[in-house]
């Protein structure tokens, strides 16, 4: 028989280089050196009158500097950059900010490696892993190397937990906890406590992320507390999106008195759905979704009565499930319509640490309070680096003017334009 062309490609060996990936990996040296020598064009220019006694100029170019490399998501790039030399004597000399002096590895392979713990590559394996990803130049990125990144990341989340809060004002808040399993802990379920903010331009950002025992109120309490007079955050939020968990309320109540509270609808399906059997729950979850996606309170108010007298004989817990929440459900009629799509649930943060939960969720008791923190920590800063702001940002300003929302829709006296928010 012949040959099967449509096949596993066999693996490449050491001197047996992809074709495309080194055309990719030249081309990338060479984008990177035209982009380098425009910089080192611009420096030049920026000196061009600092000169000698004699008129010539005192900073002019000098060679390169010995090779390095720098790994990529496409394995190792060999670099070569440019030298300066001051015939002054002032000590100017160029450093490139594309490739500043002790970079060894961009930024993505940063963030591959949390991403490869999370998604189930041991410490053990890393090195294999990393070989097969970056080619079989990737010296540097040992199991070891993992461990004091890993220490280093505790290290930038400690500092970037003092941070100074004291000019940020956030309009809405999402706080929830995200659980996971700790190796070596008499209280084996331990949960990250998370807040992420919106910034009255629309832009989203992580306010606090930090270890906590259960979603307890001491420990949101701690946190909040923390925010309020270790980092100087004493603007309340408008509004504070999370699921049922007391101990976040209880805390809130407590630091930022002012700041109302919306309880996160899909946590909220899903608990009253458990009340009820499987048979029930697809005509159920529709009853339920006409009361959130209701254009007016007034008609939410109707739909959550109707799911009441419909419910309530059969199955009283799932309609008490519901009902003890009724206010903080229906919240978001008080703020802009276009918001309510993001103000309804706390995905952002579901979304950004869905890896977490899986990867914890699948590894019972394999990893360490420092660990899942400092990994989670990481993660959290490449995934907001893709957030995009809020929906309907624009209405934020009307929210922080004091403005009045009665079903989404601004409520406008004569001093002030009038516009719709739906």
């Amino acid at each position: 028989m012949g040959q099967d062309t449509h096949g596993p490609s066999r693996r490449p060996v050491p001197g047996d280089e992809d074709p495309l990936t080194e055309l990719l990996r030249r081309g990338a040296r060479d984008l990177l050196m035209q982009a380098v020598e425009a910089e080192l064009q611009a420096f030049l220019g920026e000196h061009a009158d600092h000169t000698l006694d004699d008129g010539r100029r005192a900073v002019v170019r000098n060679g390169y500097q010995p090779a390095r490399t720098v790994q990529t998501g496409i394995g190792d790039v060999a670099v070569r950059l440019p030298k300066t030399r001051d015939r002054s004597g002032a000590g100017i000399h160029f450093t490139s900010n594309l490739l500043p002096p002790y970079l060894r590895r961009t930024r993505s392979v940063e963030e591959l490696l949390p991403w490869l713990y999370l998604k189930g590559v041991s410490t053990g394996d890393f090195q294999e892993a990393l070989t097969a990803l970056l080619g079989e130049q990737a010296p540097g990125l040992s199991a070891s190397t993992l461990g004091r990144l890993k220490q280093q990341w505790l290290t930038e989340h400690t500092e970037w937990r003092g941070r100074d809060l004291s000019t940020r004002r956030y309009v809405y808040w999402w706080a929830d906890g995200v659980h996971f399993n700790l190796r070596g802990e008499d209280d084996e379920r331990a949960c990250l406590l998370v807040i992420v903010g919106v910034l009255p331009d629309g832009t989203k950002e992580f306010v606090a992320l930090d270890d906590g025992v259960r979603e307890s109120e001491q420990s949101w309490y701690e946190m909040l507390v923390h925010l309020r007079d270790s980092q100087g955050l004493t603007a309340a939020p408008r509004l504070a999106i999370g699921d049922g968990a007391l101990g976040f309320w209880k805390a809130l109540a407590r630091v930022y008195p002012a700041t109302r509270g919306q309880r996160c609808w899909v946590h909220k399906i899903a608990n009253v759905l458990n009340k009820l059997p499987k048979r029930a729950q697809p005509k159920a979850k529709a009853a339920l979704q006409a009361i959130w996606m209701a254009t007016s309170r007034d008609d939410a108010e109707r739909a959550f009565d109707a799911f009441a007298t419909a419910w309530d004989d059969k199955y009283p817990k799932a309609v008490e499930t519901l009902q003890k929440d009724r206010e903080a459900l229906l919240a978001f009629y008080g703020f802009p319509a276009r918001h309510w799509q993001s103000i309804r649930t706390t995905n952002p943060i579901e979304s950004t640490f869905a890896t977490v939960r899986l990867r914890t969720a699948k590894t019972r008791a394999c990893v360490t309070r420092n660990t899942i923190l400092s990994l989670a920590f990481k993660l959290g800063q490449s995934a907001a680096k893709r957030w995009r702001r809020l929906r309907g940002y624009q209405w934020l300003d009307e929210l922080e003017r004091g403005v009045t929302f009665i079903d989404g829709i601004a409520q406008y006296d004569d001093t002030h334009d009038h516009r719709s928010a739906a």
